[in-house]
């Protein structure tokens, strides 16, 4: 009887997901969304991913840069195979998690104003709503950024042909660190989507919480900082760290944010299972 409930939570996580997808895919408003998304990424690729990497094959330019910021701090830059995906990981570094904070800001919120939670509570359990709901996000944010991905190796094969396979080994690699960066960011949203009345409140919470945690741990790290690591709590507080890596190096600050979404993801699945929604 138990192994039969723990089977039906599944299915229901896992079709809750689906219909997630499928939503943002398929549903008018989503696919507004993601038209706008699309053009948002191909100015970034044709425009500052694709000068910034002309740059960085120059060795003049790579001189430059080095006696600017120091060899150390960009020895891992120059270590790419492929430019435009070096240039890509940059900058998705900070504009996904970004991206992330508005594309999941609307897990619960708009149920909750709606009253349609309440009805989906009487189909399946709370905990099989919250996890399938955030399995539904992280799939769309991973087809976002295999997405981007695949545009930035294009931009690389259309440039030098003999990249392609560089390139696509780089990208697997640079996919599948992007979604765990992204993994607490949806965590911590799914969490304030559920406190929140609406998208936009939630996503003001965000920001406020980003903001005060941040003035909190810099004020500790100043006057404490032999409890410096604090600032480990804060979602994407490896990311300044991720930018000089390259490779499987790159996977070196992954627990970091595993670990925060592990958190996260019991604190949300205890909110929701006591909250009155």
């Amino acid at each position: 009887m138990e192994n039969s409930k723990h089977s039906n939570d599944l299915r229901n996580t896992l079709l809750l997901a689906q219909f997630e997808v499928k939503k943002m895919l398929f549903n008018p408003r989503g696919m507004i969304a993601l038209a706008a998304f699309a053009l948002v990424w191909l100015l970034i690729l044709l425009y500052p991913i694709r000068g910034a990497s002309e740059f960085l094959i120059t060795p003049h330019y790579k001189e430059l840069i080095e006696g600017i910021f120091g060899p150390d701090v960009v020895s891992e830059l120059f270590k790419w195979s492929v430019a435009e995906l070096a240039i890509y990981w940059i900058a998705a570094l900070y504009l996904f998690p970004m991206f992330s904070i508005f594309i999941a800001a609307d897990q619960f919120s708009s149920d909750k104003s709606r009253g349609t939670f309440r009805f989906l509570t009487l189909r399946t359990s709370r905990e099989s709503i919250f996890f399938g709901r955030f399995l539904g996000h992280m799939t769309i944010q991973t087809i976002l950024v295999s997405l981007t991905v695949l545009a930035t190796i294009a931009l690389a094969v259309s440039r030098e042909t003999a990249l392609l396979m560089p390139a696509i080994t780089s990208g697997i690699l640079v996919i599948v660190n992007l979604v765990i960066v992204i993994l607490p960011y949806t965590a911590l949203m799914a969490i304030l989507s559920l406190y929140a009345n609406s998208a936009r409140q939630a996503t003001i919470y965000a920001i406020l919480i980003w903001a005060a945690m941040s003035i909190t741990i810099a004020v500790i790290n100043n006057f404490l900082p032999i409890i410096s690591e604090l600032k480990w709590i804060l979602p994407g507080s490896q990311i300044s760290l991720m930018i000089n890596t390259q490779g499987l190096g790159s996977f070196a600050y992954a627990p970091v944010a595993l670990l925060q979404t592990i958190v996260l993801l019991l604190l949300g699945r205890i909110y929701i299972k006591r909250s009155a929604l």
